[in-house]
């Protein structure tokens, strides 16, 4: 039944793709073709069912603020890291300054540019790139992470936006640190090289309560991994977060690289990749494929069948 339901899945999604459109404000992501869609499930039993692009590479980009706030809330704790970032939902674009100008000194989440800086500058003074690559190799059971040199140059050139939110933390007296050198950490993390299959077995230790099920060492604590959850379902997917909770109600984080890394309680991961995004940056076809998963296997969180 999963595997049927999987390859539904990810044959509807594959009608809209050329209804988005590839990445292009960062060069290196327009090179992306927008026909590639692949999905990969890890069960808590251990099945993998995969279909699609699953072995193709791609930057993890906006997924690797759930691996930073991990480390920040593993290494710091919950009551520092969120005296620095609110936990509200903010309507508006991930890399929005709106509501960080008018409305709070503090991001209003994680989940967007401003608050996953926020988190950067508080990591920056006790962890290395090299520390935080080998916590996203561990938490994603993929030694093969590297970082992408092309998307990283090609992030940091056209980054002033980012480099903007910088600054205005900066100024607000919330980020302590240099702003250059934060925002470069950022940059870094972005340019992370993952697949489906890597971002499926991060979705499959969230899901599982923060230990691996493959050995069961326990990697996070388990009011990190609800918090991150939580933040996911209400946050993840940048300004269309309520409806997708709505329509999906799976916890998810997307990215513009085309990534999409789910979890299901207690069930299963799930890792997409599919780079031609809907109009808020969302993987369009990816979209789709959850939204038709979850009603099919009733996978909604508040889903009483």
């Amino acid at each position: 039944m999963l595997e049927d339901a999987v390859k539904s899945a990810w044959q509807y999604g594959r009608r809209f793709l050329l209804n988005g459109k590839v990445a292009d404000y960062i060069p290196e992501l327009s090179k992306a073709s927008p026909v590639y869609l692949g999905v990969c499930v890890h069960t808590m039993d251990g099945k993998t069912v995969e279909y699609g692009d699953v072995d193709q590479r791609f930057t993890i980009q906006s997924i690797s603020k759930v691996i930073t706030l991990a480390m920040a809330l593993e290494l710091l704790g919950f009551d520092k890291v969120f005296s620095h970032v609110m936990m509200e939902p903010s309507g508006d674009s991930f890399n929005s300054i709106l509501k960080l100008d008018t409305a709070s000194n503090r991001p209003y989440n994680p989940m967007i540019n401003a608050g996953a800086i926020d988190v950067i500058g508080l990591l920056a003074p006790e962890v290395s790139f090299e520390t935080l690559l080998a916590f996203a190799r561990t938490i994603c059971m993929d030694d093969g992470i590297e970082l992408d040199m092309d998307v990283y140059r090609s992030e940091a050139f056209t980054g002033d936006r980012n480099r903007a939110i910088g600054y205005l933390l900066k100024s607000k007296g919330v980020l302590s640190g240099d702003v250059l050198s934060t925002v470069d950490l950022y940059f870094r993390m972005c340019s992370l090289s993952v697949t489906a299959r890597s971002l499926a077995r991060l979705g499959q230790i969230l899901a599982n309560g923060g230990v691996n099920p493959v050995t069961g060492e326990r990697l996070l604590s388990a009011q990190t991994v609800r918090t991150i959850k939580t933040l996911m379902l209400t946050c993840g997917m940048y300004d269309r977060s309520g409806e997708l909770a709505v329509r999906v109600g799976i916890p998810s984080k997307s990215g513009v690289g085309g990534g999409i890394m789910s979890c299901v309680e207690k069930c299963m991961g799930i890792g997409i990749y599919g780079p031609s995004l809907d109009e808020k940056g969302n993987s369009i076809g990816g979209v789709y494929l959850l939204e038709h998963l979850s009603k099919e296997m009733h996978l909604h969180i508040f889903d009483s069948e």
